[in-house]
Order: C-alpha cells, then sequence, then structure tokens
C-alpha cells in the first residue's frame, strides 16, 4: 500500500461465523459479497470513492427528511463508525480482554460539523481511515483475527469486524443511492 491510494491484498479474512458477532452485525456482514474481507475492503474502497466523487456539490447537504442526516453527516459516520471498529479490532487482536464500550452516533453527529466542511475533506478523511484500517488488517497476525473481545456488551472476533466495516459502508451507500439520490 502506497500515497498512490493503491491497495494489494496480502491476507484473505474468511466470512466471519454466527458465533464471531452479534446477530444485529449479520445485517451489515450479509451485505458483503464474496468470501474474502479483506478482497471487500479494497473493493470498497475504490468504488466507495468513485460514489462519493460522482456527487453533484448541491446534493451533499441534502437530507430526504427533516429529521434525517444529510449526505455529509452519512460520509462523516462511516468514518467515524470504521475508527470506532478498528480500534476494538485493534484492542482485540492484540489480546486486549478489557470490555470496549459502545459509542452512540447520533452524539457524534451532533458534534462532528460534518455539514461545515467541504465534499472534498470528507472524501479526504475517508481516503485516511481507509488507508489506514486496511494496513490494520493487513499486518494483525493470521492467528490474532480469531482472538474474541467484548465490545459493546457483545463478543466478537477481531476478523467479524472487517466484515462489518465492510458490510455498514454497503449499508449506507445503498440507503444513499435508494433515498438520497434516486
Amino acid at each position: 500500500m502506497n500515497s498512490t491510494d493503491s491497495l494489494s491484498a496480502v491476507r484473505v479474512i474468511p466470512r466471519p461465523k454466527t458465533e464471531e458477532a452479534a446477530a444485529y452485525y449479520f445485517k451489515y456482514i450479509e451485505e458483503v459479497e464474496g468470501n474474502d474481507g479483506m478482497q471487500a475492503l479494497q473493493n470498497q474502497y475504490f468504488s466507495a470513492l468513485n460514489f462519493f466523487k460522482s456527487i453533484p456539490e448541491k446534493k451533499w447537504s441534502y437530507r430526504y427528511q427533516q429529521d434525517k442526516w444529510s449526505i455529509k453527516q452519512v460520509l462523516l459516520h462511516l468514518i467515524d463508525a470504521e475508527r470506532v471498529f478498528a480500534y476494538r479490532a485493534l484492542r482485540i487482536g492484540r489480546g486486549d480482554d478489557n470490555p470496549i464500550q459502545g459509542f452512540d452516533h447520533e452524539e457524534y453527529i451532533k458534534t462532528c460539523g460534518a455539514d461545515d466542511r467541504s465534499p472534498i475533506s470528507l472524501i479526504e478523511e475517508y481516503k485516511t481511515v481507509r488507508l489506514s484500517t486496511y494496513s490494520l488488517f493487513e499486518n494483525i497476525p493470521s492467528s490474532a483475527l480469531t482472538n474474541f473481545g467484548i465490545a459493546n456488551d457483545h463478543s466478537v472476533s477481531c476478523r467479524a469486524l472487517a466484515w462489518i466495516i465492510a458490510g455498514h459502508e454497503n449499508h449506507h451507500i445503498r440507503i444513499l443511492k435508494e433515498r438520497y439520490l434516486n
């Protein structure tokens, strides 16, 4: 991986088993095609960049209902959630067995300032975070991918978190396409 946005998978992260994450996370995991979490993160990086770059400037502040997030807020939510999930993977992958608290994504959105930012600044932050996440999963020892920890009061494996990141992004991009850009 280098600063020119190239990703090359050196490992495979197999699809997690049902006991590797709370049932509600499988709504995300099931949104990921294939059987390789690293390949999913890699493919998604390029497709998400193309998708976000294709959104017209005037649409970035759009909300399909008054109480819904803007597209800027959705992208920053993806960035924040990826950071949280990657942090969980880091701790679990390193054998930290201390429970990890959850986070309130609604509170994060209230204070994130996404609507005051430019789309390009959000896209650049997305790139930085995804490259960091990819590097983390690329370099966690293979044996640590099956480590378990407690996050948000539920047992989760390190490798399941790669799939959760990918599925969470697929989920929100699908909603953006269906409800914001249709």
